[in-house]
């Protein structure tokens, strides 16, 4: 599974293209080296935040095999496979490290000319950079009260 970390903010070509950040395109092709699967960007509408999901195509299998572990016929495995699963995109990037990102996940974000990627471990979110600023503020600070929490293995 790759490793994204940190934070970056890109802009949106004319054409529509933006650049994933060089370290996020570093553990993908990391990840490539070690398997055959594909090696491009895992999109989806975010339902814990108002930004876009993103990861590897290991950790979207991970979240499949982990809904498919609840009741076949339970509304919450029905729930969990739409939201995520149904959603889902597969991007593949161009030679210079690119991706088009869908025009509906960019409105449903409120992304126009600049994203910010933030590195989530295995997962990186997608955001319109004002709303990110005002959302890492508030995490920051939550993450400070709640501190004792955590723990290292």
């Amino acid at each position: 599974m790759a490793l994204f970390l940190s934070t970056f903010t890109n802009k949106i070509d004319s054409k529509g293209r933006v650049s994933v950040p060089a370290q996020f395109r570093q553990s993908l092709n990391n990840l490539a080296l070690n398997n055959k699967d594909f090696s491009g960007i895992v999109i989806y509408e975010s339902f814990v935040n108002d930004c876009i999901e993103g990861c590897d195509i290991d950790r979207i299998k991970l979240l499949s095999e982990s809904i498919d572990n609840l009741d076949p016929f339970s509304e919450e495995r029905d729930s969990f496979a739409t939201a995520i699963l149904g959603g889902a995109i597969q991007i593949s990037l161009d030679s210079d490290g690119r991706v088009i990102l869908p025009e509906a996940l960019l409105k449903k974000a409120k992304i126009k000319d600049k994203v910010v990627f933030v590195g989530k471990g295995p997962t990186f979110e997608i955001w319109q950079p004002e709303k990110f600023e005002i959302y890492a503020s508030k995490a920051k600070e939550s993450a400070k009260e709640k501190r004792s929490l955590l723990r290292l293995k």
